[in-house]
């Protein structure tokens, strides 16, 4: 089943994991950046998220760090930045996993999009449905 379309693609988070992995090393992650780039699905942040992803760079990726600045700037251009105002504290394990929740939710998004185990096992948060990258790109929800 397409639930996204050209004029209306369908709206995502995309966890801080799933972006490292495809910016520094491919595969379906990039995919699914690459997807964002052309537009056939919106990827939604929040500044909270959009830290943890400089700092997760700057702190475990140094080698990645150099070329930040531009991979920043194409996030930003393509990334819708929500402020969420409820606070979720449904996972644990993790708090700070909370925060891609309240994104999720803020953006009015349709998914998830990670590779950390605590989310995947709700498997659905307020319906949004919450798979892997490889879960996302077989569901065909969106076209290029």
């Amino acid at each position: 089943m397409s639930i996204g379309t050209a004029k209306n693609p369908v709206k995502i988070v995309i966890d801080t994991n799933i972006i490292i992995s495809g910016i520094g090393f491919g595969g379906k992650p990039r995919e699914i950046l690459q997807l964002i780039l052309d537009n056939g699905v919106k990827a939604v942040t929040s500044q909270i998220l959009q830290a943890e992803l400089e700092d997760v760079i700057a702190k475990k990726f140094p080698k990645l760090s150099a070329n930040f600045e531009l991979i920043n700037k194409k996030l930003r251009q393509k990334f819708r930045v929500v402020r969420p105002k409820d606070t979720i504290n449904v996972l644990k394990a993790d708090p700070d996993d909370n925060k891609v929740l309240e994104a999720a939710v803020s953006g009015n998004c349709k998914y998830i999009v990670t590779g950390d185990r605590e989310l995947l096992k709700l498997g659905v948060f307020q319906n949004i449905q919450i798979v892997t990258a490889e879960q996302f790109l077989s569901i065909g929800v969106f076209k290029g």
